[in-house]
């Protein structure tokens, strides 16, 4: 039954229009974690690709980001950050066959930050990390051209070494499509 249901759904993908190496939008956002506050910017890409399920559209896009973490550091009594790259490729679904202002989306990604990410209640044991999101937001203007979004993310290397804490970030994003 699943097999059948892959098979219908990917049955429906289409392709958009030619690729373009343009950026579709840019963001910002910002967030925290038990003692960390990050603050990010990004460029997305649109990526080729649609999907209909069920009665809404599934999209896909590209992100790129930078993002400054102020954190409690684990050998320090002040303040110390961490920045961070990041490469996610991400699933967004609208209801109403794409039409809704609404969306949903997840995304898995790779990520580097400068050093290791230490706090006083954890610490990870390397630089490179996925990460991952889950989030739901809204389109407003004229086009549709400005988005806000709550986003849940978490940050981990999936057990490559340990120790592995993980941490898990709440964002609120805002972003300008082009």
């Amino acid at each position: 039954m699943v097999l059948l249901c892959i098979g219908a759904c990917m049955s429906q993908v289409t392709r958009a229009d030619t690729p373009s190496y343009q950026p579709s939008s840019l963001f910002t956002q910002f967030g925290s974690a038990h003692g960390t506050r990050t603050l990010t910017a990004g460029l997305t890409w649109d990526l080729p690709y649609r999907w209909q399920l069920g009665s809404g559209e599934l999209s896909s896009y590209l992100e790129a980001s930078y993002a400054y973490w102020q954190i409690q550091s684990a050998d320090r009594a002040g303040l110390s950050h961490v920045s961070q790259f990041a490469l996610v490729p991400v699933l967004r679904y609208r209801p109403a066959d794409g039409a809704s202002p609404w969306f949903f989306e997840t995304g898995v990604g790779v990520t580097a930050t400068s050093s290791v990410y230490r706090t006083r209640e954890k610490s990870f044991s390397t630089s490179f990390n996925f990460g991952t999101h889950l989030a739901v937001g809204r389109s407003f203007g004229a086009q549709r051209e400005h988005e806000i979004a709550l986003r849940l993310e978490h940050f981990s290397n999936a057990g490559i070494k340990h120790p592995n804490p993980g941490e898990n970030f709440v964002q609120i994003r805002y972003a300008r499509r082009f």
